[in-house]
Parts: structure tokens; sequence; C-alpha cells
């Protein structure tokens, strides 16, 4: 069991950047336009243009949250970390769920998109359901590591 927990984590260093560059959303006004593609990484750049500070919240919570909770779940996993340090990255993990929300109220508000009597469409692509997967599945193995270490 020990070992599938160290795997799973590990992989997170991969799927997540994965994640950051995969579609998660494709929106646009049809028939007018077609649907275009948006990443974590390409809403990072429209908002570095526009609100650092934004800016900066976004990319702690999108990329070094969920990064700096994988890394310490791997040093505590091979013992080269305190597991009393679990917790607390058990708390910025969750963090990244805070794009989630950002995501799904994005979606929501450009749903009801009506420009000039024409009616925009947002679409969910697979980005969002493997973004928001591996938030799970670290939040979930940071659960199972602590069980592991308890008892």
């Amino acid at each position: 069991m020990k070992i599938l927990l160290k795997l799973a984590n590990l992989s997170l260093l991969i799927l997540f950047p994965v994640a950051w560059f995969a579609p998660l959303m494709k929106s646009g006004l049809w028939p007018i336009q077609s649907l275009r593609e948006y990443s974590i990484m390409d809403a990072l750049q429209g908002v570095w243009k526009n609100d650092v500070y934004l800016a900066l919240l976004m990319t702690f919570f999108a990329v070094f949250a969920p990064y700096i909770k994988i890394i310490s779940t791997a040093l505590i996993q091979f013992n080269l970390m305190s597991p009393r340090l679990m917790g607390p990255m058990q708390f910025i993990g969750k963090l990244a769920m805070a794009d989630i929300y950002a995501i799904a109220i994005f979606i929501v508000i450009y749903t009801g998109i009506d420009v000039a009597g024409i009616s925009g469409q947002v679409e969910t692509s697979w980005g969002l359901y493997l973004f928001t997967g591996n938030v799970i599945a670290s939040i979930l193995i940071s659960h199972f590591t602590r069980k592991s270490l308890d008892g």
C-alpha cells in the first residue's frame, strides 16, 4: 500500500503540469465565432497582463501549492521530512481547490452570456476533469499517507 501511495504521489509531478496546459473549457459566441480553448496557463497569462496581485495568488494556488504539497508528501513518504508536517502540507494542498471553485464560477457566469442577441457558449473540456482529479487525488494520497504513518 505504501509503495502505491508513493507512486501515485510521484505521478502527480507529471499529471499536474499536463493539467496546467490542458484545455479546461471552450468558449465563444456562437455562430459568429468558433469555440476557443482555455487552459490554466492561458488564464494566468491573461491575468498577469491586467492584475499582478491576482496573478500571484492564482499562480500560487494553481501551480505552487499543489507542487509544494506533492514534494512535501514525497519527502515524508521517503522519511526525509518529519511526519508532523503532514497537517500543514494537507492544508496547502487544499488551497488548490480554490482554483476549481474559481473555474466553476467562471463557467457559470459565462454560460449565461448574451451579446446583441447572440448566445455565448461555454463547454467544459478534459483538462478541467484532469485538474480536479489531480487535486482530489492529492488530498486522498496525503490522507492515506497520514493514516499509514499513524498506525
